[in-house]
């Protein structure tokens, strides 16, 4: 069965919406904004508060943060209303995305539009933002009680599903949108295109760690860190124990020093593979989709690297919200033409489809 293009057409979607809302959470976190909403209300979480009254009531329970007592006390109205806005609108735009996916879907039910082969991704795509949903306020619970923010592990679990999601309804559409041997490469293996995946995915979590642990505050300068290329506190014996990795944000800064200093010589890393399979690629890939995409592969990655050592020097006192949000939006738009290269090196056509 052939799939409909307004089917395809709300597949492609679907990851549009999942890739802006992993850039609205990059926001959200950035300024801080993820525990001004204390409380996880499904439905009536829906409006924002709508008088002053409700608005005091909200504060009043942000001042009840650790967050607040330690970080932000002394805070005013019209700041706290600013971090407010981001964390609602993370979640109302989270509400709407279930509801763009649930009613053409159902309506593609009705209509007989949806192949029996569909049938298990859009489970799983459902499954998949239920538990992302709960992980996030998992994630967000974590900076409730204890600590001033939210637990840096927890955050990058948090993350790296939605990525996992994003991918899978990305790939989905790339399945259904290609015929796989129209595209099919003959140089991208997948053993290759799996690599690039692999540790691409690694550095996406390193990023989500540095976030969580404001690494970059430690370490501003670039190529060095500090004017060492590698941190004393790495080469202290003393210092690799697991309590400076659970107990991040305590007195020895090991956590930071490690994050950034990996965060780096993988960014290097895939920097130099990416490169090595561009320049091998270059008069052996025989698709024009997949020239392209490599093409871009470079050109953002090339992009990526210099947004990376920009918001590193910038982050003087304050990690830069725009530098920080186009450092990681720029790293799923990498993630995206690195999956649809995985998608390419398939061996075997994987449905039929009319449009090539």
């Amino acid at each position: 069965m052939t799939i409909k293009p307004v089917v395809k057409t709300w597949l492609l979607l679907g990851a549009i919406l999942v890739f802006f809302q992993i850039f609205i959470g990059g926001v959200t976190r950035l300024t801080g904004s993820g525990l001004s909403i204390t409380q996880w209300e499904v439905v009536s979480g829906t409006f924002p508060p709508l008088s002053a009254v409700a608005w005091e009531n909200e504060f009043d329970l942000y001042k009840e943060t650790p967050q607040y007592k330690k970080i932000n006390d002394g805070m005013t109205m019209s700041e706290f209303k600013f971090i407010y806005f981001w964390e609602y609108f993370h979640r109302l735009w989270a509400k709407m995305m279930g509801f763009v996916f649930l009613i053409p879907l159902i309506f593609f039910v009705i209509k007989s539009w949806i192949p029996k082969r569909l049938v298990p991704n859009l489970v799983g795509m459902f499954l998949g933002a239920a538990i992302v949903a709960v992980f996030g306020w998992v994630m967000v619970a974590s900076g409730l009680v204890d600590r001033p923010w939210v637990n840096a592990y927890k955050l990058s679990l948090h993350l790296g599903l939605a990525l996992i999601l994003y991918c899978y309804i990305l790939h989905t559409y790339y399945r259904e949108r290609w015929l796989l041997a129209d595209i099919r490469d003959s140089y991208m293996t997948r053993a290759k295109t799996s690599l690039l995946l692999g540790l691409l995915g690694v550095q996406i979590i390193l990023g989500a760690w540095m976030s969580g642990m404001k690494a970059g505050l430690n370490y501003p300068t670039w190529p060095d860190m500090n004017g060492k290329m590698i941190p004393d506190i790495l080469l202290d014996g003393s210092a690799w124990r697991w309590s400076n990795v659970v107990e991040y944000d305590g007195l020895v800064s090991f956590m930071p020093a490690f994050v950034q200093f990996f965060h780096r010589g993988l960014a290097y890393g895939i920097f130099c593979l990416l490169l090595f399979y561009y320049l091998r690629s270059w008069k052996r890939s025989d698709k024009t989709r997949v020239k392209i995409a490599m093409h871009m592969a470079m050109a953002v990655c090339v992009i990526q690297v210099l947004l990376g050592i920009m918001t590193v020097v910038a982050c003087k006192g304050n990690i830069p919200v725009g530098l920080g949000s186009a450092h990681q939006v720029v790293a799923i738009i990498l993630l995206s033409i690195i999956l649809f290269l995985f998608f390419a090196s398939g061996h075997m056509p994987l449905v039929e489809n009319e449009e090539k």
